[in-house]
This record gives structure tokens, C-alpha cells and sequence, in this order.
């Protein structure tokens, strides 16, 4: 998986446990594509400082993830959503019932 598209998954199931000081300066450098010496320079820090609590976020929202598996479940039921769909979109179902199953799991995906 791409580091960014990791890096925004973590944070979005896992940010909350987060410090309000650890939130704002991971938003700014890595969801907002703030550098280093620019958030350090609005946060009055050196940039040495922010690159090492952006790592250690890093760290903490991995730890996250080996103990709770939540990015792990929600990639799969996404898969296994996807794959209900294009099954459904196939000949062997009714068009009815493809429909109904189609419309329920673009609901699904759409929750998830």
C-alpha cells in the first residue's frame, strides 16, 4: 500500500487516540503536505522536533493497527463488498435480484 494512503488510513481509524498536539501537527505535515520547518516554524519548535513526533505518531498509529487489525478488516470487507458486486453484475442472478444486490452493497460501501 502506498506509505501515504497507509499514513491517512491509520489516522483515520486510530487518530482520535491521538494527543490534540499530535493531531495538529500530523494533519499539517502529513495530510496537509506542511513541511517540516514550516510547521516547526508556526509551532515556535526546531524542525528536528516535529520530524520526530511525526515518526513517532508514525509508530504509535502502527502499534494501533498490530493489535486491533481495524485497517486490516475494513480493506477486506471492501474487497469482499466489491467482489459481491461485480458477482451480482454477472448473468447467473436475476436482474432484479442483481439490482437489489448491487443497490445493497453500494449502501455498504458507501457506510464503510
Amino acid at each position: 500500500m502506498e506509505k501515504i494512503v497507509e499514513q491517512t488510513l491509520l489516522y483515520d481509524f486510530y487518530g482520535e487516540l491521538l494527543t490534540v498536539h499530535q493531531r495538529e501537527v500530523y494533519e499539517d505535515v502529513v495530510l496537509g503536505d506542511l513541511g517540516y520547518s514550516e510547521a516547526a516554524e508556526e509551532l515556535g519548535v526546531s524542525r528536528q522536533g516535529i520530524h520526530d513526533l511525526v515518526k513517532r505518531v508514525d509508530r504509535q498509529l502502527a502499534g494501533y493497527e498490530e493489535k486491533l487489525h481495524l485497517v486490516e478488516r475494513f480493506l477486506k470487507i471492501q474487497e469482499d463488498v466489491t467482489q459481491i458486486r461485480e458477482l451480482a453484475a454477472g448473468d447467473s442472478f436475476g436482474r432484479q435480484q442483481a439490482a437489489e444486490v448491487t443497490q445493497i452493497c453500494d449502501r455498504i460501501l458507501n457506510e464503510l
